[in-house]
């Protein structure tokens, strides 16, 4: 039986280590979204390491294979989740398609790419979850194109309450190789951080809007 709290501590490890993960409560990251956060997280790193990417595609591939033995068809999120996603389909011997951000503007209009059959069952692969949004909506497109989604499986989680809610909603189960709470306990262990920032990276996660606000 897979090892979920070893496989989540040396993922956690491993996205530390080659700085796919970043902290830095004292000098804020800007995201896209012009949140200001303690945490940078870039998996698509994972693929520049061997090592960490045979690992990470191992636990994926072992985690799907032990929870949905019964999947078609792996599938990945655009862009980040493209090459995990073959990674996964590979070590399985299964068929692989993508699920784009949006529509094409020309030819077929795909939003799903690859071959895809009504009924097949589908796991999806993703890098990353935040609010689970993006994640949903590929979801949602394999089921609109005739698939029964399993489950999505994604490398790492900051355990924000909106994806739990998004997730449930959707009537969509999902894991994650790693999480924000194993991270930080990675990170306390090896010395990345200190008690002090442990504390502030904490308060963020409970309430990420308005975070150095006064």
């Amino acid at each position: 039986m897979i090892n979920t709290n070893e496989i989540a501590k040396n993922v956690a490890n491993d996205l530390l280590q080659i700085k796919a993960i970043k902290l830095s409560p004292s000098n804020p990251f800007t995201w896209a979204s012009g949140l200001k956060s303690p945490i940078y997280c870039d998996n698509r790193k994972t693929l520049s390491f061997p090592k960490v990417r045979k690992n990470i595609g191992a636990a994926f591939a072992q985690l799907v294979q032990e929870k949905y033995a019964n999947v078609d068809v792996i599938a990945g999120v655009a862009t980040g989740a493209i090459a995990l996603g073959v990674l996964v389909a590979e070590a399985l011997n299964k068929p692989f398609v993508y699920v784009r951000s949006g529509a094409k503007k020309h030819g077929l209009e795909n939003l799903v790419e690859g071959h895809l059959e009504k009924g097949q069952t589908v796991v999806v692969i993703e890098d990353l979850i935040s609010t689970g949004g993006s994640s949903i909506k590929a979801v949602e497109a394999l089921r609109e194109a005739g698939a029964e989604v399993l489950g999505l499986v994604a490398i790492f989680t900051y355990g924000f309450e909106a994806a739990e809610n998004n997730f449930k909603e959707a009537k969509c189960e999902w894991d994650t190789l790693s999480n924000y709470e194993t991270m930080l306990e990675i990170a306390l262990s090896t010395g990345y951080i200190a008690d002090e920032d442990v504390v502030q990276l904490k308060i963020w996660r409970q309430d990420p809007q308005n975070w150095l606000k006064e």
